[in-house]
């Protein structure tokens, strides 16, 4: 008896102990208790059962037979990220924790982060815990701003308004991803309008290169900036063709100014009359400063003026205003005649070169001069200088000054 007691006692308890270690919770006076919440979705249970294998208070059926499943326990993990990862894998968080992992098993769900989490480990890596569902909302944020920023920033680079990255108005993850596409999206609106900005330059230089009249097309007229692009390339191509023809009126003035013809355009802009008159003046000018420069040059060669072969009235006029402009002569001229004066041998000096022909002239007849008075000096120690020789040497001396004069 004692054996079968002893054998009895010994299933009662191997019995007892694993439906009482299949799932948590208390039992009533019949040893039985609804199925919670957790053991539901767990799957240790579906409604009122007992672990002893009696009825239920109402005369219900037995117990049904469910799958024995053992809890985990923060202390069955090797590391945390093992926990975590089971964590996560279960889908777990601060309302949804069956197996009490959140709480470190005291049997209080508190704030999502399961066990005990390690000094500095990234809390965000932990599902639907806080620091996850911050982190989320920032991404969201961000990526939101990021959405939102980038087409603004796009109109209005294009618009070439003021970069304004700094207008978001939302959490800091949404400012910082609206300011990156903002940035991103105006540098794009910017080489967007810049490309069609140089179309409209040249639209309009094309333009210009065929008419005077501007006619801007509606696509550029509409904003501002190819508004002012179209209108510098028509300015640019008038302002050529407008240089091209005053050159074309320059030259032509200068070319009639060298040939001494003075045809004064006609049915001609004002602009043009003034360019032409500016080459014919130019070119007169270097034409007297050829002629007059031709007479000074004449005057170291000729003892007296003499008009030259030039069948042009005006051209002659200039070369005897040069002829007569020439204040060196007069100094060659006094200095070959004082030279001969004194009887000295001739010698031109290098500066009267230019005017040679004139100082060996002017050296004869102060030659002549002094040679007159040597034979003066002679016949006077003679004792015969009368009134005659006085005569004659005064009138030498009047010719020599004429000559200098």
């Amino acid at each position: 008896m004692r054996k079968k007691v002893a054998i009895f006692t010994l299933l009662f308890t191997l019995v007892f102990g694993t439906f009482v270690s299949a799932h948590s919770g208390r039992t009533d006076s019949s040893g039985g208790h609804n199925c919670s919440d957790k053991s539901k979705a767990k799957g240790l249970c579906t409604g009122y059962h007992s672990h002893n294998g009696g009825e239920t208070p109402s005369g219900g059926s037995v117990a049904e037979s469910t799958p024995i499943k053992i809890d985990k326990n923060c202390t069955d993990f090797g590391t945390y990220d093992e926990m975590v990862q089971y964590w996560n894998s279960k889908g777990y968080s601060a309302t949804n924790d069956p197996e009490n992992l959140d709480g470190s098993g005291n049997g209080v769900v508190d704030d999502g982060l399961p066990c005990e989490v390690p000094s500095g480990y990234d809390k965000t890596l932990i599902n639907n815990s806080p620091e996850q569902v911050a982190h989320k909302k920032e991404e969201q944020d961000n990526a939101t701003g990021e959405k939102e920023g980038y087409p603004v920033g796009l109109t209005d680079g294009y618009q070439e308004t003021p970069s304004n990255s700094s207008s978001a108005i939302g959490t800091d993850a949404y400012k910082v991803g609206y300011s990156a596409t903002y940035l991103r999206g105006y540098d794009e609106g910017k080489k967007k309008i810049d490309g069609e900005k140089t179309k409209a330059n040249n639209d309009g230089t094309a333009l210009g290169e065929m008419q005077d009249i501007i006619a801007i097309p509606t696509e550029y007229a509409t904003h501002p900036g190819l508004k002012k692009s179209f209108e510098e390339g028509f300015e640019k191509a008038i302002t050529v063709r407008v240089e091209a023809k005053k050159k074309e009126y320059t030259d032509m003035g200068y070319n009639e100014g060298k040939k001494d013809v003075y045809n004064l355009p006609k049915d001609v802009e004002e602009i043009y009359i003034q360019v032409y008159q500016i080459g014919y003046d130019q070119a007169q000018t270097e034409l007297k400063e050829k002629y007059v420069k031709q007479g000074y040059n004449a005057s170291f060669t000729m003892l007296k003026y003499k008009k030259p072969n030039i069948t042009n009235g005006k051209f002659v006029g200039w070369f005897k205003e040069g002829f007569e402009s020439n204040k060196e002569v007069a100094k060659i001229v006094e200095a070959g005649f004082a030279l001969g004066k004194e009887g000295e041998a001739l010698k031109i000096p290098s500066k009267y070169k230019k005017g040679e022909v004139l100082f060996k002239h002017q050296y004869e007849l102060g030659l002549e001069l002094y040679e007159e008075q040597q034979s003066t000096n002679r016949k006077a120690a003679t004792g015969g200088v009368g009134v005659v020789a006085l005569s004659w040497l005064g009138r030498r001396l009047y010719v020599a000054k004429k000559m200098i004069s």
